[in-house]
């Protein structure tokens, strides 16, 4: 029987995974286990993870093909893992701001698994939330308009030349290949999850543009109310980390916000990203 234990996080969402080294290989059972936790929960936590780069990546694998962001800087030797870096003298963080990684794709990717390798003595936390619960919340009236609606989510304006990251003087060591930033997609703004067929909501602040359709004016209200509606507390939860802490959200199923409040102190973090699937209504 495996030791693994599943202990809820928080009543939004999130699970803490127990009795487990990820440097070991998983049974089919223990990973079945996991999997499970990760659908349910929408984010999975796991502490004293003190994995070498290969056995991140091993992990990763094990659910799909690595999906290579093309923006971050890479852990050198590992262009599969993208670093997520701040140092004392840097004021801007990467990922300050609610959002999903890769909506900006014709397949987002499934998930980002986050490992901590150095952490400031305190802040520098992450919050979740869930976008499932989000949706459920609303009336029956607006979930009807929103299932009848696509939005445009672009990288344009946070990964191009001279927008986003590029118009902060202290990320230029951290962001690059800004010319790939050209890409816009369309996908519905009520999603069916690929794996657990739940309804949940997919729009976030940093890379969707408009509704397929309206204009920027006209989208602005509507999307500023969603932003609003599913940041609100109850959806959501605050992990804090330490040294081998690891984080694996599932990007179709939640938000996730990088806080910012560590300056003078460095923050490492080691990130991986694993293929998805176009995501239908």
């Amino acid at each position: 029987m495996s030791a693994i234990e599943v202990v809820p996080f928080a009543p939004a969402l999130g699970a803490v995974i127990r009795g487990v080294d990820l440097s070991q290989p998983l049974s089919d059972a223990e990973f079945a286990t996991i999997r499970q936790a990760f659908h349910d929960h929408g984010v999975i936590f796991f502490r004293d993870q003190h994995l070498s780069p290969e056995q991140h990546l091993a992990f990763a694998r094990r659910w799909a093909p690595i999906d290579i962001n093309r923006f971050f800087k890479a852990v050198p030797g590992h262009p599969e893992i993208a670093e997520v870096r701040k140092e004392p003298e840097q004021r801007s963080n990467i990922g300050g701001g609610w959002h999903t990684d890769h909506s900006y794709d014709a397949a987002p990717a499934m998930g980002s698994l986050l490992l901590a390798r150095e952490v400031p003595p305190a802040g520098g936390d992450t919050l979740f939330a869930n976008m499932a619960a989000a949706f459920e919340a609303l009336s029956p009236g607006l979930q009807r308009t929103l299932e009848g609606l696509r939005a445009v989510h672009s990288s344009r304006h946070v990964f191009g030349e001279k927008t986003g990251y590029a118009a902060r003087e202290d990320t230029g060591d951290r962001i690059g290949n800004r010319a790939a930033a050209t890409q816009d997609v369309v996908h519905p703004v009520v999603i069916r999850h690929p794996d657990t067929g739940r309804r949940t909501l997919y729009v976030n602040q940093a890379f969707t543009l408009h509704f397929e359709g309206w204009t920027k004016a006209e989208s602005e209200p509507l999307l500023r109310m969603l932003y609003e509606h599913a940041s609100r507390p109850e959806f959501s939860c605050r992990f804090d980390w330490q040294e081998g802490s690891m984080a694996f959200w599932d990007n179709r199923a939640t938000w996730h916000y990088a806080l910012n409040d560590y300056h003078g102190h460095r923050r490492v973090m080691h990130r991986i990203t694993v293929q998805g699937v176009p995501l239908a209504a």
